[in-house]
């Protein structure tokens, strides 16, 4: 599925901010998604919040760990090599059938040169499999690497990982969201959606993580970060 709007279909690239187009990703979604679901959805996110996850997930100054996980074609990256020659910007999402992520992995594909161009390398990271990750790359046209992390093992050294509660899981069953094979097991954990910037010596310093999965960050602000450092 890929997911567009009808305003975003006669937009050109780049005249609409990743905010404006998740608005209104958002605004279908509440036209034709019975309340009672809606309101499901939304008692998630506020557990979240209340949880304290946000409090919890690595820092701007912290230490952040190295991992190496499967891309989309099946060849193994390596976070060591690649920060020993560039800076790293790591998008952790929840998965291709989520709406928002595509939306922020799209917008980030357009400004890639500009990423490059600030001696940085972009990153993707889900639970979903090496598999879905190839749809994802090929379905949406991505020239960035979407990496597996099976059990949501570098998530969780992110500290962005939690379970999806039975409730949730119902709506996601009936919407063919179907967890357990997209992400090849059966843990039902997803990351909380998030972006970081690593510098060289792998001190994280942006951290961007929202409980509420319809909020990331611009790529502007991204690129920002990227040119004070």
């Amino acid at each position: 599925m890929k997911w567009r709007s009808l305003d975003e279909s006669f937009a050109l690239p780049g005249t609409r901010s990743l905010g404006e187009q998740l608005a209104g990703r958002k605004a279908l979604i509440a036209r034709y998604v019975p309340q009672a679901i809606l309101a499901i959805h939304s008692k998630v996110i506020a557990d979240l919040k209340e949880s304290g996850i946000e409090q919890r997930v690595l820092p701007a100054g912290a230490k952040a760990p190295s991992f190496a996980l499967q891309d989309q074609n099946g060849k193994t990256i390596s976070s060591a090599d690649l920060i020993t020659h560039s800076r790293l910007v790591i998008s952790f999402f929840r998965g291709r059938w989520c709406p928002f992520c595509v939306g922020q992995l799209e917008a980030m594909n357009q400004v890639l040169p500009r990423i490059a161009a600030a001696r940085a390398t972009l990153l993707a990271i889900s639970p979903q499999t090496v598999q879905q990750s190839f749809f994802t790359a090929d379905q949406h046209r991505l020239k960035f690497p979407l990496l597996s992390d099976p059990g949501n093992r570098v998530s969780r050294q992110f500290g962005l990982v939690y379970s999806v509660p039975e409730e949730q899981r119902a709506i996601y069953r009936r919407a063919f969201i179907n967890l357990p094979w997209t992400n090849g097991d059966d843990s039902w954990e997803l990351p909380i959606p998030a972006t970081y910037i690593l510098d060289r010596n792998q001190t994280i310093l942006f951290t961007y993580a929202d409980s509420d999965y319809a909020a990331r960050p611009e790529p502007e602000q991204i690129l920002r970060v990227l040119a004070s450092g």
